[in-house]
C-alpha cells in the first residue's frame, strides 16, 4: 500500500493545463519519470513569473523547499488495529492513532480529505527544553527507520531542540511546516484550525500559517489567560497569557464563532435612523399587532428622528394584518431580508401607533466570540491550574506541566460546531488526550455526535515521573487511559441522557507494510510464485482489513461487524459497503453467499480460494449475482 502521492498529483494537474510543459527525466535512482519543464512553464505564464534573483516579499529558512516537498511525498506505512487496547472497537466512531503524525496525516489524507471540521493542536513551543520531530526528507520512511540514529528502541524519533542549537528556529519550522500543509487538506470548506503557542515561535508560526492557509484566511489571534496569577520567569515582567491562532480553510465560508446565544424571543428594531429611505412591504398575515382590530389609515408616523410613513390603508383582523401594507422609512433590513425572516418563521411585532416594527428572533441570535479569552469574560474556559486538577482527579498525579484544561478545548470546539454537531475533530499532537475528553464532555452536554481523531507519538515518560512509577511507560498509555476513565465518568454523570454517548475509541498503530518484499532470481522463479502470498506472517485478518479500508478510502471509523459463514470469518464494514474474508480454503458456497449480498466491494487474499475450480467460477458467480461488485485481491 502507498499513500496519495501529492507531487505526482500536482504534476498531473499542471499537465492538464499545460501539457506542453511536461517532460521526461531521470530521478535519483535512474528511473525515467515525468517532470515539469519550468522554462516552458515560465514562457506560458510570462510576464507574471518572478525571476530567481528578483526581490520579493517572502518568508524562508534553510531546507524549507525540501520540507515542503516532504508534505507531498507518499508513504508506504500502514495502520494496524489494536483491538485489545480499544473500547467498543466494532462500533465506536472515535480514533486513537499511535505514530509519527506526519506519516499518519499522509495516510489518512485521502479518506478524510475535506471532512474535518476542526483541528486543534498544542505543538512543542520550542522553549529549548521540549522535543521536535527530526524529519529526514532524503530517505523514505522505511529507510529512515533502519538507518537513522534518532530512533530509540520503541521507534521514537524526537530530539531535544536546545537554544544553543544553531538551527534552533529552523528545526522547529521544518517540523511544523509539512504537518500544517497536510492538515490543511483535511479541513472542510468551512473548517478551522486552532494552534496554541507562546512567545518563542508565535511570530514565525503566524508567517508559516499565512503562507499555508493564506493571509486572507486568518481569523484571529486569541489571547488566552492561562493563569490566575502571573508567572515571573521572565526577568522583565510577569506573564499570564498564551496565544491561540485561528485560521480557516476558506474564511468566506466560515460563519460566526460563538459559544452563546441571545435569549429566545428577544426583540430587534427594524427601524435604523440614518439609513436611506426605502419602502418595505409586509405580506398579509405577516405582522402581529398588540393593538385593537380595525382599519388603519395611511399616515405619516414619523416622530423625533425616526421616520415612518404608512403608504396604504389596511385592516387588522384577529391581531394580524388582513392585507399587505407598505411602510416607508429608514430600515435595518432590505425587502429580500425581510421576506427571508418571515419565511423562516420569525415574528414581526408592532405594539403601538406610531408603528415601530420589531423583529422577534425565535431561536435567539448568535453572539460572536471575543478574541480575549479571559477568566472575567468567560469563566468557563479554565486555566493551567484547572488542567492539572483534572489530571490529578483522574489519575492521582499529573506529568504534564503545560496541559490545557478540558474546558478550554470544549469552548473552542463549541464555537465552531454549535450548528454542526456531527463533525470530525482532529488533534495530531494529542498529548494527554484533552481534546478527546473535551469532545465527549461536549457531546454529553448538548447531545452532539462529534467524532475525535487523536494522533500521538509514543514518547517515553520520564523515569522519575509519577506517571512512569504508576506504570505508564509512554504518553500514549496515559492518553488512552484518560479517555477510558473520562468517558466512563462522563457517561455515569449523564445518566439516561448519556445512554447513546460514544465513549469508545479504536486504537490504530503506525507500522510498516503488511506485505514482505520477496525477490526471486530468474532460475528460482516458477509460475507458482506468481500467485504466492506475500503477507507477513505476523499480520492478522484485521490488519489486512484495515489495509483494504485505507486503499479503498473507507473511513477508519466505519462500523465493523464480524459474521461466520460456513466456518469462515467474514467482515462487514459500514453494512454492505465493504465485505472481506481473509481465511484460507474459501469454498464456492461462501463466495456465492457473499455475492448474493451485493456488496459494493469484496476483498480477499490471493491464496484464499479452496481450489482451482473455485477460482475458475469466482468471477462467474459475481457476474451472476452481483455484477457491480468491485473485487479486489490482496
Amino acid at each position: 500500500m502507498q499513500s496519495l502521492d501529492m507531487t505526482g498529483s500536482n504534476i498531473e494537474k499542471i499537465a492538464k493545463l499545460f501539457p506542453q510543459c511536461v517532460t521526461e527525466h531521470k530521478d535519483k535512482d535512474g528511473k525515467t519519470v515525468l517532470g515539469i519543464d519550468f522554462d516552458k512553464l515560465r514562457d506560458e505564464l510570462s510576464p507574471d513569473v518572478i525571476d530567481a534573483g528578483e526581490e520579493r516579499y517572502q518568508f524562508t529558512w534553510p531546507d524549507k523547499r525540501a520540507h515542503a516537498h516532504l508534505a507531498n511525498t507518499s508513504t508506504t506505512m500502514i495502520l494496524r488495529p489494536c483491538r485489545e487496547e480499544s473500547v467498543d472497537f466494532d462500533h465506536t466512531q472515535n480514533l486513537y492513532i499511535e505514530g509519527d503524525n506526519l506519516e499518519v496525516l499522509k495516510i489518512i489524507r485521502e479518506m478524510y480529505l475535506g471532512k474535518v471540521k476542526m483541528i486543534y493542536i498544542d505543538p512543542p513551543y520550542n522553549t529549548g527544553n521540549d522535543f521536535v520531530y527530526k524529519d529526514d526528507f532524503s530517505q523514505d520512511a522505511d529507510e529512515y527507520r533502519e538507518n537513522s540514529g534518532q530512533l530509540d528502541e520503541e521507534g521514537n524519533r524526537l530530539v531535544q531542540n536546545t537554544e544553543s542549537n544553531g538551527r534552533f528556529h529552523t528545526d522547529w519550522l521544518n517540523m511544523i511546516y509539512p504537518r500544517l500543509k497536510v492538515a490543511k487538506d483535511l479541513l472542510t470548506e468551512d473548517g478551522v484550525i486552532f494552534i496554541s503557542i507562546d512567545d518563542n515561535e508565535q511570530a514565525n508560526l503566524k508567517k508559516v500559517c499565512d503562507e499555508v492557509f493564506g493571509e486572507s484566511n486568518f481569523v484571529a489571534n486569541l489571547i488566552w489567560e492561562k493563569k490566575k496569577k502571573p508567572s515571573f520567569l521572565n526577568s522583565n515582567l510577569g506573564t499570564k497569557t498564551d496565544y491561540i491562532f485561528c485560521y480557516s480553510k476558506f474564511r468566506q465560508s466560515l460563519g460566526a464563532l460563538s459559544v452563546d446565544f441571545t435569549e429566545k424571543g428577544k426583540k430587534y428594531p427594524v427601524n435604523n435612523a440614518g439609513n436611506s429611505l426605502t419602502d418595505l412591504t409586509f405580506p398579509p398575515k405577516s405582522v402581529k399587532f398588540n393593538i385593537n382590530d380595525g382599519i388603519v389609515h395611511k399616515q405619516d408616523m414619523s416622530e423625533g428622528n425616526i421616520k415612518t410613513i404608512l403608504l396604504n390603508d389596511f385592516i387588522i383582523d384577529n391581531h394580524y394584518n388582513k392585507e399587505a401594507f407598505t411602510l416607508r422609512g429608514e430600515w435595518r433590513y432590505s425587502q429580500k431580508t425581510l421576506n427571508e425572516i418571515i419565511s423562516n418563521g420569525d415574528e414581526i411585532l408592532i405594539s403601538k401607533i406610531p408603528f415601530r416594527p420589531n423583529h422577534v428572533k425565535s431561536g435567539g441570535e448568535i453572539k460572536k466570540m471575543h478574541n480575549l479569552l479571559s477568566i472575567a469574560l468567560y469563566p468557563q474556559i479554565g486555566t493551567n491550574e484547572d488542567a492539572t486538577s483534572e489530571l490529578t482527579k483522574l489519575f492521582g498525579f499529573t506529568s504534564f506541566d503545560y496541559a490545557k484544561p478540558c474546558s478550554l478545548i470544549s469552548f473552542l470546539v463549541r464555537s465552531v460546531t454549535y450548528n454542526c454537531q456531527n463533525s470530525f475533530i482532529l488533534d495530531f499532537f494529542s498529548g494527554s488526550a484533552t481534546t478527546a475528553h473535551a469532545v465527549m464532555q461536549l457531546n454529553a452536554e448538548d447531545g452532539g455526535n462529534r467524532k475525535f481523531i487523536m494522533v500521538q507519538l509514543p514518547e517515553k515518560t520520564d523515569e522519575k515521573s509519577e506517571a512512569y512509577k504508576a506504570g505508564y511507560k509512554n504518553i500514549c498509555e496515559i492518553g488512552k487511559e484518560r479517555i477510558r476513565r473520562a468517558g466512563k465518568k462522563i457517561k455515569e454523570e449523564a445518566g439516561l441522557q448519556g445512554q447513546n454517548l460514544d465513549i469508545g475509541f479504536r486504537v490504530l498503530k503506525l507500522d510498516s507494510s503488511n506485505m514482505q518484499d520477496v525477490y526471486y532470481t530468474p532460475q528460482d522463479f516458477t509460475e507458482r510464485d506468481l500467485f504466492a502470498d506475500n503477507v507477513k506472517p505476523d499480520r492478522t485478518a484485521e490488519d489486512l482489513l484495515f489495509q483494504a479500508m485505507l486503499e479503498l478510502g473507507v473511513e477508519l471509523s466505519a462500523t465493523i461487524e464480524q459474521r461466520t459463514i460456513d466456518g469462515k470469518q467474514v467482515f462487514f464494514v459500514d453494512n454492505n459497503y465493504l465485505v472481506a474474508c481473509f481465511d484460507e480454503n474459501i469454498a464456492e458456497s461462501i463466495v456465492m453467499e457473499i455475492a448474493r449480498m451485493k456488496p459494493l466491494y469484496f476483498v480477499m487474499r490471493d491464496s484464499s480460494l479452496a481450489s482451482d475450480n473455485v477460482a475458475d467460477n469466482f468471477d462467474q458467480l459475481f457476474q451472476m449475482y452481483s455484477p457491480d461488485t468491485i473485487r479486489k485481491i490482496i
